[in-house]
């Protein structure tokens, strides 16, 4: 795959959607367990693409080009200039390229529209000149697309027309940057709305309106996993790291008004259980059936009952490397991939095994995909698919 990107693979029928940016020559990507906070300059122009690839053979079938141009704001050396994960809903493939915009592809390729939605300065608050790269990834919800820009000035959550871009509502937001992805949480009996991680505005948001419905402060100043929504359980699993606090919460979907309990250990009537210390920071968690896990940067994996909280167990996968991918699940086993591109194959169970150990040859920060029955892995500079013949 040509360029750098940590954005994910997306599947739709038998059709694969990669997004990337091409640069000319080789661009750096440091990994590992490290506190540096500087960015990478890079003046040379960027290439953001869109390609399409046969889930069947991996054939590329089309590679379009968004925009051509240097980068608007510097990048973490861990960090790419696509870090967003595209979304498609089979006629329409939403590509968020960061300060580049948005930008509506149709299945065959072609550009539909382009949003600027301004200078995506995301990177540390306490250290505003260090620029780390956008990463909040779009959500395709009933013909609308959600989008999430906390930045370090003028954040908001924003929803647009999918056929035209047309700006449906804009609402502000007072939070520190932060990389999340928003959740769509449609329970029965309940007003859909959308959740958001954050630090100071962790929220939940009228899909219809923006309208805000409840709130929640405290936490992890750094906000980067997505909300976890079951509606088998009710519940919102919402986590974050780094500074004082690194919470796993539950938090009921039914919750209204200001839910920010006295500590973020705490619980009240809209936080069912709550860890203070025991979340993650790059990670989005992943639930099977009745148990949720998480794992931390640094490998640590952690079982708790999704219903209660209560810890299963708590084991270290491996030392020494670095974790960035969400973990996926097939249902079976859970599959976590380290940055230096060691996947670990563990029962979706609550007690604590590992099933085998594979090597992808590559580092790997991009959370893979599942596709009928097929793992799909972004590496360095390769799509791997991972499964049985497909004849």
């Amino acid at each position: 795959m040509p360029g750098l990107a940590h954005s994910s693979p997306v599947a739709w029928g038998d059709k694969l959607y990669l997004a990337t940016a091409v640069k000319p020559g080789q661009a750096e990507l440091k990994v590992g367990l490290y506190g540096d906070i500087a960015s990478v300059d890079e003046s040379e122009p960027h290439a953001w693409r869109l390609l399409c690839l046969d889930l069947n053979d991996g054939r590329i079938l089309w590679n379009t080009l968004g925009l051509e141009a240097v980068p608007r704001v510097q990048r973490h050396s861990k960090a790419t200039h696509c870090n967003s994960t595209p979304a498609t809903d089979g006629r329409h493939i939403v590509a968020l390229f960061g300060s580049e915009g948005l930008f509506c592809f149709d299945t065959n390729g072609t550009l539909l529209w382009r949003k600027d939605l301004g200078p995506m300065d995301a990177g540390y608050f306490k250290v505003p000149s260090a620029q780390w790269g956008f990463a909040s990834s779009p959500v395709l919800h009933q013909g609308t697309v959600i989008v999430q820009c906390d930045v370090q000035t003028n954040s908001f959550l924003m929803a647009l027309a999918v056929e035209d871009g047309r700006e449906l509502w804009k609402t502000p937001r007072q939070d520190v940057p932060s990389w999340s992805t928003p959740a769509i949480v449609a329970a029965p009996g309940e007003k859909t709305f959308i959740a958001v991680n954050g630090w100071h505005q962790i929220a939940g948001y009228d899909v219809q309106s923006g309208e805000e419905i409840w709130t929640l402060s405290g936490g992890g100043d750094i906000p980067v996993p997505t909300p976890l929504v079951s509606l088998r359980h009710g519940l919102i699993y919402q986590t974050s790291a780094h500074g004082r606090f690194r919470p796993m919460r539950a938090l009921r979907i039914g919750a209204r008004g200001d839910i920010t309990p006295a500590d973020p250990g705490a619980t009240n009537a809209h936080i069912a259980w709550a860890h203070a210390r025991k979340g993650n920071y790059m990670q989005t968690p992943v639930l099977v059936g009745d148990y949720l896990w998480g794992c931390a940067d640094n490998g640590i994996l952690t079982c708790f009952a999704a219903a209660t909280g209560d810890v299963q167990y708590e084991e270290r996968l491996s030392a020494g490397q670095g974790f960035t991918a969400s973990p996926v699940s097939d249902g079976r086993h859970l599959y976590i991939t380290s940055e230096l591109g060691e996947v670990f194959v563990v029962p979706a169970a609550n007690h604590f095994s590992v099933t085998a150990t594979n090597q992808l040859g590559e580092t790997a920060l991009a959370t893979p995909a599942i596709a009928q029955g097929t793992l799909l892995f972004r590496t360095r500079g390769q799509l791997v698919a991972v499964g049985t013949s497909r004849e």
